[in-house]
């Protein structure tokens, strides 16, 4: 897994490539999240566009995430998820944790 980030509306935006399976990749995502809560940016979409794969690791490592941001006051929100990303957000029934959008432009005003 490959990310990249940048701002839009005062919203940061993670860009997730690749598979996402936890191990380091995890940790270079949460270092990432508490550097963003460390400059006072607490609202983030995370654009699912290009996942190809997630697995149990990825998922939790996507739990970490909202819940680091949840504690330092903030919020994450996913979007852009593919069909077979959806299904199993909803299978685990982590569509009742995450707040999941069609695109990053509707995450992103989600938060107004």
């Amino acid at each position: 897994m490959k990310f990249k980030s940048k701002e839009v509306k005062g919203i940061m935006i993670i860009e997730l490539t690749g598979n996402v399976m936890g191990g380091p990749d995890a940790t270079a995502l949460n270092d990432q999240i508490h550097k963003l809560i460390g400059d006072q940016k607490k609202r983030i979409v995370i654009d699912l566009s290009d996942v190809k794969f997630i697995n149990s690791s990825g998922l939790a490592m996507l739990i970490s995430g909202l819940n680091t941001m949840r504690k330092s006051g903030g919020e994450m929100k996913l979007a852009r998820a593919s069909e077979k990303i959806e299904t199993l957000l909803q299978m685990t029934k982590l569509n009742t944790v995450f707040d999941i959008h069609k695109t990053v432009n509707e995450a992103v005003e989600a938060f107004k």
